[in-house]
């Protein structure tokens, strides 16, 4: 149950991200640099603080019986392959969503994490039933039928940024399953993110220019872009992530992989609910095969794990 609520508050945080950017940019509220530059340092300063609070609850709470535990705690401070990781992820993002539409980028971007992290839970030996088999194609398939109809051939340049992307994402996903503490994980791995913005600002404000796209525009950013930044990068980042990062050592890889493909369906209700977009019969269609694929495949595994003494986290 535990491994439950924490998957679905870190999907739906994932598809805030997706609205929060969409509502920000479809709006013209704010350029796509910056707002990934504001969504970096605002979910930093909130992890920071937090971790401040948290940092000095668990010291005065701690006794010496428990010290133990709680310096494994106080030492968490994530990895430079996270952090790296979670770089590429949003900076090759940014770059390839300048050439891509949003459904070739989401095909793309979730067809190479479900490849990362399948690929790695076979590597360490995760069994899957034929039944999962199934339920996964099932539930590819109906990703490929909701996005299809948006997409167009992309580029080779922004295409391979975006598969990159995934993979990066992907990376990222399976570290979260050796963290001590997430939220003190989490928090460091965006520290050492904040190397991306001297990256992000030059390329933002020179390299696009130079190649006679779109690029950072100081003079149209506004105070519904920044803030809609700031809760993209605080909330749905921040503290999205960190719960990601509790509800990963209490999944596999592949169910990790699996349920993320839940996302965009997420995201495309939180459209229709908070920007009056249209919930058209395809859509309908493709969710309901998705989330039922995703409800297959997550059941099958709870039983296997109850009788195949190989499985293990």
């Amino acid at each position: 149950m535990k491994a439950t609520i924490y998957t679905i508050i870190a999907l739906i945080a994932f598809a805030a991200n997706s609205l929060f950017c969409r509502m920000a940019l479809a709006e013209g509220y704010i350029d796509a640099w910056s707002f990934t530059i504001i969504r970096l340092l605002s979910a930093t300063a909130c992890l920071i603080f937090i971790m401040a609070i948290h940092a000095y609850r668990l010291r005065r709470q701690t006794s010496n019986h428990d010290s133990a535990a709680a310096h494994a705690i106080l030492s968490d401070k994530g990895s430079w392959l996270s952090s790296v990781s979670l770089v590429i992820y949003a900076l090759c993002f940014s770059i390839a969503y300048v050439e891509l539409d949003t459904g070739t980028g989401a095909l793309i971007l979730f067809s190479a994490v479900q490849l990362t992290m399948i690929g790695w839970g076979i590597y360490k030996k995760e069994q899957l039933s034929v039944l999962q088999w199934l339920a996964f194609v099932v539930a590819v398939a109906g990703f490929v039928y909701l996005m299809l109809p948006s997409a167009a051939i992309p580029s080779p340049l922004a295409a391979a940024l975006m598969a990159i992307s995934g993979v990066a994402w992907g990376i990222y996903s399976i570290r979260g399953k050796s963290c001590v503490s997430p939220l003190r994980a989490t928090g460091f791995n965006f520290v050492r993110s904040l190397v991306a913005v001297p990256i992000l600002l030059l390329v933002g404000m020179t390299y696009l220019d130079n190649m006679g796209l779109k690029n950072i525009n100081l003079q149209s950013i506004t105070t519904e872009g920044v803030l809609l930044a700031c809760a993209s990068g605080a909330i749905a980042s921040g503290l999205g992530y960190s719960i990601w990062y509790t509800a990963m050592p209490l999944l596999k890889n592949t169910q990790a992989a699996i349920v993320q493909l839940c996302v965009p369906v997420i995201a495309a209700l939180l459209g229709v609910v908070f920007l009056s977009e249209q919930l058209t019969m395809p859509f309908i269609i493709a969710s309901t095969v998705i989330l039922g694929a995703v409800l297959v495949f997550t059941l099958n595994k709870k039983v296997v794990n109850k009788n195949t003494a190989q499985d293990s986290i």
